[in-house]
């Protein structure tokens, strides 16, 4: 028999643990994350053995469904949303009969227990041992309500037999105020070891690639600090619009629904002390004190820190686009923002005086999120006769698309005149090590179900997120007198340029 052909570069790569039998209750279970995101992910997970026959999904929602039509309805959306993806008949058969669904409205405490009594006969049928998490993929505004409907019905412990978990979505809250409250909900029922508050983003490879890139090789932390950097780029860009959730987006604004989450915890990782373990407290502890010593913006110099834009009509990728005000669900003279740029400064050792320029925004050129290292210039120039200037070294780490990590420095063209010039080392995820990237939801959900909180949002995290944003927030409460202020298409308004070119620097072209 011919030997199997194995990737030499993905020899030694751990196996993953198989999850331990377990009932997820997906509230929400008729809406679009269900569909696109979490069954199609527990389906994958099934596909690789990841997780065990005893295994259930039961979907509660106010739609009236038998669980084979519920089962049906999952079977086509994935084959809607993930077309390029063949569905494996065999296994999606077996993974079906774990579908189950309960009809039920969130508000009424009739339907709880319900669900507990569907529950409890499940729990013996699939032999899933009492392991419980409860996930959900609602509005906001159901978060608390249904967090205290789980505990009146006694559901927020499994008793003496297994564990019980919840997984909540963001957004977390809409401000400082409303995030501490919904924590203080939460605590009142649940344990705050049994809290996963999910953000996508950490699910990425790229993203849980910084805790390998800068702990698990000696040739970078020595360099990670004030005396080698000199600033800090990150920018998280989205060609696509609002994309329909106009009404929703109205209440939030690219600081609430980008920075506040997404971008800060990628920041703290990359501003994170080494932890003293890779358990999950150990990494959110160092995670968070990173984030504590942000430096304080006072409402009187917010506009020295942060700018707010707008997009107007333009074009994107070949097509003609409108402007945001023009989107459906929009008011005519919003001043919600579409994009943001910050300079922030971490008051610690290891980063004073090192500003880390954040941007984010939607009808962007292009759609990129990367984070860049810019080290500082070489301490003495040699090279003066050189026909181009000496640039920077730059480290940059491509978290979406095309996931990878990019070295720029300077080498010697071929040739007898001293000619420099800049050239990348490049590394890849897909051609590296030749298979897709897990989907981020893939990796959430089994850590979740391996009791492995390292990936998500802490608490404290979350409050200081909003802690850091309120300022701005209610800086930014009075209208902008200028909105719209950036094309359709562009890298944002004027004064995100001027923003960084004060400081003697620019933005990155990507």
């Amino acid at each position: 028999m011919a030997a199997t052909l194995e990737n030499p570069l993905r020899t030694g790569m751990r196996l993953e643990r198989t999850a331990p039998p377990c009932a997820i209750v997906i509230f929400g279970a008729s809406g679009d994350l269900t569909k696109r995101k979490l069954v199609p992910a527990l389906y994958r997970l099934a596909q690789q053995r990841l997780i065990p026959a005893e295994f259930a999904i039961i979907g509660v929602a106010r739609q009236e469904m038998s669980d084979e039509e519920f089962r049906s309805r999952m079977h086509d959306a994935f084959a809607e949303f993930n077309g390029d993806e063949p569905i494996d008949e065999k296994t999606w058969q077996s993974f079906a009969q774990g579908l189950f669904y309960v009809q039920g409205d969130f508000s009424e405490a009739s339907s709880y227990f319900r669900l507990k009594s569907r529950l409890e006969e499940i729990e013996k049928t699939r032999e899933t041992q009492g392991n419980r998490i409860f996930y959900l993929a609602t509005s906001p505004d159901y978060f608390g309500l249904i967090t205290e409907q789980l505990g009146d019905a006694k559901l927020a412990s499994s008793g003496d037999h297994g564990w019980t978990r919840i997984i909540i979505e963001k957004p977390f809250g809409h401000d400082l105020e409303s995030a501490r409250a919904l924590n203080a909900q939460l605590a009142s029922v649940f344990d705050e070891s049994q809290v996963y508050r999910i953000d996508h983003y950490l699910g990425k490879e790229t993203v849980q690639n910084l805790l390998v890139f800068r702990f698990a090789n000696s040739i970078f932390e020595p360099l990670w600090n004030r005396q080698y950097i000199d600033h800090i780029q990150i920018t998280n860009a989205e060609a696509i619009g609002v994309e329909g959730r106009g009404a929703y987006y109205e209440q939030a604004g690219v600081l609430r629904d980008m920075i506040q989450n997404h971008v800060f915890q990628v920041t703290s990782l990359i501003a994170m002390e080494p932890p003293a373990s890779l358990s999950a407290n150990s990494v959110r502890d160092e995670k968070i004190k990173a984030m504590q010593s942000v430096m304080h913006i006072p409402e009187d110099r917010v506009d020295d820190f942060a700018v707010r834009g707008q997009y107007g009509p333009g074009r994107v990728l070949g097509d003609t686009v409108v402007g945001y005000r023009e989107e459906p669900g929009v008011n005519s003279q919003s001043s919600t923002e579409t994009f943001v740029a910050l300079k922030l400064y971490l008051e610690n050792w290891r980063w004073a005086n090192v500003p880390f320029y954040i941007r984010s925004g939607k009808r962007l050129q292009k759609r990129i999120t990367e984070i860049a290292i810019q080290f500082k210039e070489v301490p003495h120039r040699m090279f003066t006769e050189a026909d181009a200037p000496l640039q920077p070294n730059v480290l940059v780490i491509r978290i979406q698309p095309n996931e990878g990590i990019t070295l720029t420095f300077g080498a010697k063209l071929p040739g007898q005149a001293m000619r420099i010039r800049q050239v990348n080392m490049d590394f890849r995820y897909g051609s590296s090590f030749g298979v897709k990237p897990p989907e981020a939801y893939e990796r959430l959900l089994l850590d979740c179900l391996l009791g492995d909180s390292t990936l998500y949002a802490r608490r404290d995290m979350v409050e200081r997120g909003w802690e850091i944003v309120t300022p701005i927030l209610n800086s930014w409460k009075k209208p902008a007198p200028d909105f719209p202020n950036y094309e359709a298409g562009s890298w944002g308004p004027a004064a995100a340029f001027d923003l960084i070119e004060r400081d003697g620097r620019k933005w990155r072209k990507i």
